[in-house]
């Protein structure tokens, strides 16, 4: 088994992270060249991870989650009954789909300092986005009392716990206190997997 992409990147690390939680040790390949025709070949999008299984070619990070964890029968991470496991299907959607979306334009801003996303407006709207979906689930932890699903750590968690990782870490203007988030991050800093892969420098 190898995993293309940096760990720099995001995406990757819920795949290391996920790894970790298998104990799985993939080959790495840190810095592919992604305009290669062959990269391109792997993953038309040219973008990682891309994870290679024998013959087996899969990207989309939260796709390699769920197919890593299926491969491994964790049942845990990722529940067999259908509604336990359309919850945690639900929350690792919505991070792809919502909160990795709010955050776009104010992380291209504040962290990379991108000259194409200096809009004062543009940037105020984001930061403002990325706080709402920070509350939303915030709220859903005050629900649950643990875990994005329910009172079990699963996938959902590793997609979510580096997104919140990387709304704390940013250096946003300004951040309202969302205590259930803190403590979410306390709970998943006792995970191996997280301190190496979420908690491994900046967002």
């Amino acid at each position: 088994m190898k995993l293309i992409g940096k760990s720099a990147s995001i995406n990757v690390r819920k795949v290391l992270w996920t790894c970790a939680e298998l104990g799985l040790a993939p080959e790495r390949e840190e810095q592919p060249d992604l305009a290669a025709p062959a990269f391109r070949a792997l993953n038309p999008n040219a973008m990682v991870p891309v994870l290679l299984d024998g013959d087996f070619v899969l990207w989309e990070s939260n796709s390699i989650c769920r197919y890593l964890a299926g491969r491994a029968g964790r049942s845990d991470l990722l529940p067999s009954e259908p509604r336990e496991r359309a919850r945690v299907e639900q929350w690792m959607d919505w991070q792809a789909g919502e909160f990795n979306n709010s955050w776009r334009y104010a992380f291209m801003s504040l962290v990379r300092q991108s000259p194409a996303h200096q809009d004062p407006a543009l940037l105020a709207a984001g930061v403002a986005g990325w706080h709402r979906h920070a509350a939303i689930l915030a709220r859903r932890l005050d629900e649950t009392g643990a875990y994005a699903a329910g009172e079990r750590f699963t996938l959902a968690d590793v997609v979510l716990g580096l997104s919140v990782h990387r709304w704390r870490a940013a250096p946003l203007p300004e951040r309202p206190a969302l205590p259930a988030l803190e403590r979410y991050l306390e709970r998943l800093g006792e995970r191996e997997g997280f301190v190496r892969w979420g908690l491994n420098g900046g967002p």
